[in-house]
């Protein structure tokens, strides 16, 4: 039984999954990482950029490449899910956002389930604009000059919210130090009356490097997540450090295979949020459960540079 009432489906303990981000990702070494997850069982979630932009702002492959968009297919054949990471490694406006979106339906045969921001100025309640009140104020003020994001912002030429919501099932907001993402954010998925041009949010573990993930998935991480019967989304770049001259980094591969051995659902994002919101709906915000959130968030932003 988890901890919110449910059980796991096929009398698994806890689910584990990834959201990697595509940044500074090669071919080979996406290659190298997602042969050792299928060869562990493990299904999880690959976000990509589906198009070059004019002007870059990070490297890594996209579906431009005709070898990279083959392998992603590939990857979707063996379970693993395709998810959208904005539409490119740079800034787009609202008419190629709609763009690349028309490209993923016809490269990956429907719209993305899950996404995650990059830093493009696109990006949808991104910035400051993750946070409220008060709570928005100290960010401001302790990242003096933030940048501006303007996905949800009517009238700007890079708005897409609308778009957005209807294309889009979820997308990734807080990041906490904590393996077990549902006993951080309880209530996910859940919908945000402040931010109504996402249909629903879901938290996720800090791992963007290889140094941040082996830390969160340590062993005693791994049993925690197991005794508590939760639920774990780790957030990564496994374009990050993960494989160095074409090899796996041995700690990955060592904490990867123990947690396999242990009984988990191994599914992919959308998998898990849909089975959390099939026994339990998507949860509306509450302001006090957005205050926790995001004072929660910030804090381990201020302290320990949470993304």
């Amino acid at each position: 039984m988890s901890l919110n009432g449910f059980r796991w489906p096929e009398g698994r303990d806890f689910a584990f999954t990834v959201f990697d981000d595509p940044d500074a990702q090669t071919l080979p070494a996406s290659r190298d990482v997602y042969t050792l997850l299928e060869d562990l069982g493990l299904r999880t979630t690959k976000a990509v950029w589906v198009m070059e932009p004019q002007a870059r702002n990070s490297g890594g492959e996209t579906c431009a490449s005709a070898d990279y968009l083959a392998f992603c297919r590939e990857l979707q054949a063996k379970g693993f899910e395709i998810a959208y990471h904005n539409g490119a490694p740079g800034t787009l406006e609202r008419h190629d956002t709609i763009r690349s979106l028309d490209l993923f339906r016809s490269y990956f045969g429907h719209d993305p389930v899950t996404m995650a921001n990059h830093y493009n100025e696109e990006a949808i309640y991104w910035g400051d604009a993750r946070l409220s009140g008060s709570a928005r104020a100290v960010y401001r003020t302790v990242t003096r000059a933030p940048r501006s994001f303007h996905g949800h912002v009517e009238g700007h030429p890079c708005f897409w919210g609308d778009v957005c919501r209807e294309r889009i099932r979820y997308c990734r907001n807080f990041v906490y130090r904590t393996l077990n993402t549902l006993r951080a954010c309880p209530v996910m998925p859940y919908a945000d009356p402040e931010r109504p041009y996402v249909q629903a949010w879901y938290a996720s573990a800090e791992g963007a490097n290889r140094a941040s993930f082996v830390a969160r998935l340590a062993e005693r991480e791994q049993d925690r997540l197991e005794a508590e019967h939760g639920a774990g989304i780790l957030y990564t770049h496994f374009g990050h450090g993960f494989v160095d001259g074409g090899r796996i980094d041995p700690e990955f591969r060592r904490l990867m295979t123990r947690l396999s051995a242990r009984n988990g659902w191994f599914v992919p994002v959308a998998t898990l949020l849909d089975y959390l919101a099939s026994c339990r709906g998507v949860h509306v915000l509450t302001p006090a459960e957005r205050r926790r959130l995001e004072w929660s968030w910030l804090s381990a932003k201020l302290v320990h540079g949470t993304s």
